[in-house]
């Protein structure tokens, strides 16, 4: 049963202040509730957590990251259930562990070097892989909160399918129009009839559907420019497969210009 619960991973840095005001925003949108979380790696060390010579209390900073984060969040959507923790453990595992009864989990990512490249962290890599729910990843600067539509990549795959479903669902919610790139496979005479089902979808829904052949990175990331959203699936078929562990992911969470909302494998119920 759907908690209607965002959660947003938090770590204190300038950088996650965009991903906070996404996820107040979608919750907002769903009539749910925020819970931001902060996980406590110094657990895993042996370090000393209260005041000391070394540190001014590390439980103590933590816990002022999570009440910074929560008043940054109700200033966003004043109104909004938001609840904050902090949770000892490395991040992926804590989230991860957060993704079994979230809707949706929101992290951030930051911008880095002189071409302003992103950076997504390892465990937001495996996130994305191995979540229990849809994860959405968020540009630092403020255009990651502009665009006017959504951007799904789909190949017949069932992430892709749950990938389509969760694009439209947003794009109705926010009033956005949607685009479904569609990957077809020039040696593959199934894909007509692969692709027959979204077709009907993109006819019920007055969406954009555009049918591309081979790897579809450079088509997603132009579209990215002027989309407030863009949806895949963890791993799929065809163009999309190995989405994120392969070169195609990299390039869509570490370039892509707008958030980028991925649908895990495990987050799609019923056995593979």
């Amino acid at each position: 049963m759907s908690s209607n619960t965002i959660v947003v991973g938090i770590d204190g840095r300038d950088d996650c202040e965009n991903a906070i005001r996404w996820g107040a925003a979608e919750a907002a949108a769903r009539g749910g509730q925020l819970h931001l979380v902060h996980a406590f790696v110094w657990a895993e060390f042996k370090v000393p957590h209260g005041a000391s010579d070394i540190a001014p209390g590390l439980r103590a900073q933590a816990d002022r990251i999570v009440a910074d984060a929560v008043e940054l969040a109700r200033k966003f959507e004043p109104g909004l259930t938001v609840t904050g923790r902090r949770v000892d453990g490395f991040p992926s595992a804590v989230l991860l562990a957060e993704s079994r009864d979230a809707d949706l989990i929101v992290i951030g990512s930051r911008v880095t070097g002189r071409l302003l490249g992103l950076v997504v962290s390892s465990s937001g890599t495996e996130l994305s892989a191995h979540a229990h729910c849809p994860v959405v990843v968020v540009r630092p600067t403020e255009d990651a909160l502009a665009g006017s539509r959504v951007v799904i990549g789909y190949d017949g795959s069932r992430p892709a399918d749950a990938a389509v479903d969760f694009g439209l669902d947003h794009a109705r919610r926010h009033g956005l129009s949607a685009r479904i790139v569609a990957v077809l496979d020039d040696a593959d005479d199934d894909d007509h009839d692969l692709l027959a089902g979204v077709r009907e979808h993109a006819l019920a829904d007055d969406t954009e559907l555009i049918e591309v052949t081979g790897h579809p990175s450079e088509l997603l990331l132009e579209w990215s420019a002027d989309a407030q959203l863009l949806v895949v699936g963890s791993r799929g078929r065809g163009g999309f497969a190995g989405l994120v562990l392969g070169s195609v992911s990299q390039t869509m969470l570490h370039q892509s210009l707008c958030p980028v909302a991925v649908i895990p494998h495990a987050a799609i119920e019923g056995p593979a």
